[in-house]
């Protein structure tokens, strides 16, 4: 891409300007499109985390047709994305007639396109071995050049233009999130799972905390019945030396990880609490974990994966 390009492609971004109000009743629409490896996948996810309702590779025919069905939800489905791209192939010529029906009925619509330079879009189509979609028997750069003069109109009638060749998918995801988050932040939101060693690690976890450290309630004959949950259990674990402990310094320690997570555009973690059984121990600190966490404005759900197994 020359330097002229990427001007306007940065102008174009920074002169996005406040979006209409929509009308109520009709959800608001951004269409997702641009070159292939600029990013549209990561710039589709960023809208799914701020709570859109994001359709891939819709046929532009339909897209009139999901916004009728997003009113009829009466609210449940306020703002709808779709990604449309040069793999709807035959598809792709309905997006003009498309559009014309979304502004016939006073849908409020925006379309961010994405694009980069030729250079880093061959790296990247070389990083994951794949060939890019129009190219044919031809080279990468032949791909590249067909898609551009396929998609030189659209990129015309963008809201938003976004230049990914020097941006990382943290940054692209920011870019995002400034648009259109809102006057709100994105929240980081935390599944705190506790488990048993004995039956595997949860093969999705971000994080993992031991709390074998910690003498087993399942020993006390009176207690081995209840669970984490049950208070004679709970009091029994946080009265051992050091539970208090651990519990304050490692919500020290989450603080710092999750304000880090936040910088980097993460928007989910997953912690693991285990102990032996996943009954006892593990379920106790938790469940004070996750009270943690929502106190420091983490939205945060707790799973106790193995409390009924034993």
């Amino acid at each position: 891409m020359s330097d002229a390009a990427s001007s306007t492609a940065d102008s174009a971004a920074g002169s996005a300007g406040t979006a209409p109000e929509p009308v109520p009743g009709i959800p608001e629409l951004v269409i997702i499109s641009g070159m292939s490896g600029a990013g549209r996948s990561t710039a589709a996810k960023g809208l799914e985390d701020l709570g859109w309702f994001v359709v891939d590779n819709l046929p532009p025919s339909l897209i009139p047709a999901m916004v009728d069905l997003g009113a009829r939800t009466q609210g449940a489905v306020a703002r709808i994305a779709v990604v449309v791209d040069v793999r709807g192939r035959t598809f792709f010529d309905d997006l003009r007639e498309a559009l014309t029906q979304l502004e016939t009925a006073a849908v409020v619509r925006r379309i961010v396109f994405l694009e980069a330079a030729d250079d880093a879009l061959v790296r990247r189509f070389e990083n994951v071995r794949r060939p890019h979609p129009l190219q044919g028997d031809g080279r990468i750069v032949d791909g590249i050049d067909a898609e551009r003069a396929l998609l030189r109109e659209l990129r015309g009638q963008a809201d938003l233009v976004i230049d990914t060749t020097n941006l990382n998918v943290h940054e692209l995801r920011a870019k995002m999130d400034a648009q259109f988050a809102g006057s709100s932040e994105p929240r980081l939101k935390a599944t705190v799972m506790s488990f048993g060693f004995k039956y595997g690690l949860p093969v999705d976890a971000d994080l993992v905390v031991d709390c074998r450290f910690l003498p087993n309630p399942h020993w006390i004959p009176e207690l081995r019945p209840f669970t984490g949950t049950d208070e004679p259990v709970a009091r029994y674990v946080f009265d051992q030396p050091g539970a208090k402990e651990f519990l304050d310094g490692y919500t020290e320690l989450l603080r710092i990880i999750t304000e880090g997570y936040r910088r980097e555009g993460k928007r989910y973690l997953t912690l693991a609490v285990g102990c032996t059984g996943g009954k006892h121990r593990s379920v106790a600190m938790a469940e004070r974990l996750a009270k943690r966490m929502q106190e420091d404005g983490v939205e945060s759900v707790v799973v106790h994966r193995d409390k009924g197994r034993e």
